[in-house]
């Protein structure tokens, strides 16, 4: 017998135990057909997630993250119908680790769904398939109202990076939820447009600091001579954590005119902030930035320690 049909009988033993009366042994089988990671295994795996006990369509579920294509993703979409959502969470999970094309046929005629948390996590499962197909309906869906849809509808259009899709992603920089405003600036990354650009720089004055934390690090991708000045700015955010990603992107800029006002921000009491600065003051090389990172060379951190070592011996250099 030649090894395709011993794979064939090994993998019909293993879901042999699909049959077993105890939940707990049907799980084991779950298992075992997972670890063989057999393409074979799939049809008897796609018959475990619809068990009668949640547990065994849970494992059904994980065991799918191992699997891929059409069928696998056929049988997780089914499972975001399920009544337990322990089931959706796992079969929502196993969706984001698609990567064949072919896997968003069974996705697709679902991005309609009135439902809308089989809809987030279709959106979700698909974006790095990178459908055009899914644009789309991803477009109509930044006005769904559940914001979750909102959030998975961005991320789809800024995998897909078509600039006819810009003016939707503005507009959604404009959402009332802060985190779909976020996710929007983010997806701008892909675009060089002047548009982008000005949509991001009026990210910095949003209200909410994680919108701002999203803009000043995408500038670094798209935005041009125009946005230095605005994340210069940026560094005196109320939030750390804004101020850090304008150093970084105004590192990634060369902006070698801000490295005198990111010198003085070695002094703050946060150890991530000054760590990112030493390593930006290396890489901008400003000889008069020397008298703010000799001060931290023995620091307390010792990220912040080697980076300011490292900062140091490239002006030296």
């Amino acid at each position: 017998m030649n090894d395709l049909f011993e794979d064939f009988d090994e993998i019909s033993e293993l879901a042999e135990g699909l049959n077993d009366a105890a939940p707990g042994g049907r799980i084991m089988a779950v298992i075992e057909l997972a670890d063989s990671a057999d393409p074979a295994a799939i049809p008897y795996l796609a018959k475990a997630i619809v068990d009668a006990d949640a547990g065994v369509r849970k494992q059904a579920a994980i065991a799918f993250t191992d699997f891929d294509g059409p069928e696998t993703s056929a049988a997780l979409v089914g499972a975001l119908s399920d009544t337990d959502p322990s089931v959706i969470e796992a079969a929502t999970v196993s969706l984001t680790e698609l990567k064949d094309p072919a896997a968003g046929d069974s996705i697709l005629p679902h991005l309609e769904s009135e439902d809308p948390v089989k809809l987030a996590a279709c959106f979700l499962g698909i974006k790095e398939l990178r459908r055009s197909e899914a644009l789309g309906p991803a477009i109509k869906a930044l006005h769904h109202q559940a914001y979750e849809v909102r959030i998975q509808a961005v991320g789809v259009i800024g995998w897909l990076q078509d600039e006819t899709a810009l003016p939707a992603l503005r507009e959604a920089t404009k959402d009332a939820e802060p985190k779909v405003r976020r996710t929007a600036l983010s997806a701008l990354g892909f675009s060089k447009s002047d548009h982008a650009e000005v949509t991001l720089i009026t990210g910095l004055d949003d209200p909410e600091w994680i919108v701002r934390e999203a803009a000043a690090e995408t500038l670094a991708k798209s935005g041009g001579t125009a946005c230095l000045a605005p994340l210069r700015a940026a560094l005196k955010d109320d939030f750390w954590q804004v101020r850090l990603k304008a150093v970084r992107s105004l590192g990634k800029l060369n902006a070698i005119e801000a490295a005198m006002e990111i010198g003085p921000m070695m002094e703050i009491p946060v150890p991530n902030l000054r760590k990112e600065c030493a390593a930006v003051l290396g890489e901008l090389a400003v000889p008069e930035t020397v008298q703010f990172l000799e001060k931290f060379a023995d620091d307390t951190d010792p990220d912040v320690r080697k980076n300011v070592r490292w900062a140091l011996g490239k002006l030296a250099a």
